[in-house]
């Protein structure tokens, strides 16, 4: 993918993670069709339009420039502090918006949002009364505790929760959302099975 055009939000850059296992879903998730396009490729093109560099953490499978964490597989944090080193090679020492390839809803609008959110920490949505680590705004300082965590054998996001200082806003918090009219409990609805896909009104494929 070229380069976003100069109107999108900077110094923020992008991570989209692809390599869950979908043992519940029982296909893989990032391949899930909608609107006829299979979903990773979809956000990559939504992250893709408010962050830079964006890159796919993953088998490749998005259209974004892909790495991989080693061991593949290891889980969310770890794909992360991967991704978070990658970018500082590219030279980016700034913020990174952190995405899952699961959230069909999920619009270029609500992530500019995060993206350009009024807070110098990290930014963790609050959505139905569950944080959403997997769809958050990281900080430098934090993605580098995170692979602190990492090395001394941490696997769980809920580690980088506790961390100081994070902004954890709620639904009634995003102020463009709402101007555009987007659900922010839609949006940020993500499916891990079957169950998930009939809940929303998801057609089962591929």
């Amino acid at each position: 993918m070229a380069e976003p055009p100069e109107t999108s939000v900077e110094k923020v850059a992008g991570l989209l993670l692809t390599g869950g296992a979908s043992r519940r879903m029982g296909f893989d998730k990032a391949l899930l069709l909608v609107d006829g396009s299979p979903n990773a490729a979809r956000l990559a093109s939504a992250l893709h339009a408010v962050a830079r560099p964006a890159r796919e953490v993953g088998p490749g499978v998005s259209g974004l420039p892909a790495l991989q964490e080693t061991p593949a597989g290891a889980g969310p944090l770890v794909a992360i502090c991967a991704g978070a080193r990658h970018l500082r090679s590219l030279g980016h020492d700034g913020p990174v918006v952190v995405l899952a390839c699961d959230l069909p809803f999920m619009t270029s609008g609500v992530i500019s949002e995060l993206c350009a959110w009024p807070a110098k920490g990290s930014v963790v949505p609050v959505v139905a009364g569950h944080a959403q680590p997997l769809c958050a705004r990281w900080s430098q300082t934090d993605l580098l505790a995170g692979e602190m965590l990492v090395r001394g054998g941490e696997r769980s996001m809920k580690a980088l929760l506790g961390r100081p200082g994070i902004t954890f806003p709620t639904e009634g918090e995003w102020a463009e959302a709402k101007k555009a009219g987007v659900s922010i409990v839609r949006a940020f609805s993500d499916v891990d099975s079957p169950a998930d896909l009939i809940a929303l009104g998801l057609p089962r494929n591929p």
